[in-house]
């Protein structure tokens, strides 16, 4: 009796994702043989930011990926993600389908985001000024100060309640607390 094959088999329609590790740290990828970038102004991929890189390259494709990442000693690792499926993305079910059960829990909306204002001096007039956990990028105006509004849940997950923001032209960088 033959014995099965359970190998993994590479799915004819998998995206193949290469990563390659530098000794330093950094990693170059490549979808099906094209150059996959950091976004503009970003620093280049590190071993940080593998989740996201397979996250981002598995939303855009939308199939099961093959990611070989080759180590710094020659090592080839493999592995495949498969998508997930997607989300609902109704977060606001019409009043005629919902009915609650006497006496069960209505479910509240989700209260909207409390912005706060943070701004540095110091930026030359125009630059573009990275908020920090960079969520947004912001522009300085003609005198110098850039403003940036951020949803107060994002302060939430830092335990300082502080913020940055980082000319990038500049290298001007202000810390401190929004209001």
């Amino acid at each position: 009796m033959p014995k099965r094959d359970h190998s993994r088999r590479t799915d004819p329609t998998a995206v193949m994702v290469r990563i390659v590790v530098a000794g330093d740290g950094t990693l170059t990828v490549t979808v099906d043989g094209a150059p996959y970038l950091p976004p503009e102004y970003s620093p280049p991929w590190r071993r940080a930011s593998f989740p996201a890189i397979v996250d981002a390259i598995s939303q855009q494709a939308g199939r099961t990926l093959r990611v070989d990442v080759i180590e710094t000693d020659g090592r080839t690792i493999t592995d495949f993600y498969t998508p997930r499926p997607p989300r609902r993305t109704d977060a606001h079910p019409s009043p005629q389908t919902v009915e609650a059960a006497p006496g069960a829990p209505t479910m509240q909306p989700a209260p909207p985001p409390r912005l706060m204002q943070f701004a540095g001096s110091g930026m030359i007039p125009g630059e573009e000024v990275a908020v920090a956990i960079i969520i947004a990028h912001a522009e300085s105006g003609p005198d110098g100060i850039a403003r940036a509004l951020i949803d107060s849940r994002y302060l939430e997950h830092s335990p300082t309640g502080e913020a940055v923001l980082l000319g990038r032209i500049s290298a001007t960088v202000c810390v401190g607390k929004p209001q």
